[in-house]
């Protein structure tokens, strides 16, 4: 579904904060981000997502060339890529349904098309006695839950999760680890970025680690 050839990335006029990254991503693959702090892991997902273009080298998306996409495919390609950001990004005036539901109404859909999907996906999450609650209620665990749940409303093609586990005590962290490969086995690629060594240990799974903007990868 997507992939890297030689990529290179810098913000400015500083040195790459990514160099000559190559690799790719398959239908319904499982992978762990890793590496030391500072090293690109979330630069790399930005590129994913493509909230940020590289400064060198060829991405193809969907069997599309990144430098070749307009702003208006922009909105749809990113429909099939759904994201965890490592502070959840859950807005406090809206209730937990309502926070998952929120890309639906933003594309401008009738809440009676989607209620019993936005309920469905909060029961699988865990959170369907929390639908009516505010974020500042919930614990970092039902936070992370539901910011898992709003990523996943638009069925997407891939799930990128920043540090998904980073907030959690470990037997929290497991539940989401066992959540996430659920939903691999139910078609989704994933893509988590984590310092969590234990956390990698759990699944086999490829390990793509960056290291002064390099990437290596371990099959």
């Amino acid at each position: 579904m997507i992939r890297f050839e030689n990529v290179g990335l810098r913000y400015g006029m500083g040195t790459e904060v990514l160099r000559d990254v190559s690799f790719f991503l398959q239908e319904r693959s499982f992978q762990f981000l890793s590496g030391p702090s500072g090293t690109g892991k979330t630069t790399l997902l930005r590129l994913l997502f493509l909230s940020l273009k590289p400064t060198r080298g060829l991405i193809t998306i969907f069997g599309k060339d990144r430098s070749r996409i307009t702003r208006e495919e922009l909105p749809l390609i990113r429909r099939r890529i759904g994201i965890v950001f490592q502070d959840f990004r859950l807005l406090d005036h809206l209730t937990t349904y309502e926070n998952v539901a929120l890309p639906l109404r933003v594309r401008g859909r009738e809440e009676a098309s989607y209620r019993s999907d936005v309920v469905e996906l909060l029961k699988w999450v865990g959170l369907g006695d929390r639908m009516h609650v505010f974020p500042p209620v919930l614990s970092g665990g039902e936070k992370q839950r539901a910011a898992i749940a709003r990523a996943l409303i638009e069925q997407p093609q891939i799930l990128l999760a920043d540090e998904p586990t980073g907030n959690v005590d470990p037997q929290l962290a497991r539940r989401l680890l066992r959540l996430l490969i659920e939903l691999n086995r139910l078609g989704t690629a994933v893509v988590i970025a984590t310092h969590d060594i234990g956390l990698m240990e759990q699944v086999d799974a490829r390990r793509m680690i960056l290291s002064g903007g390099r990437l290596e990868i371990y099959d």
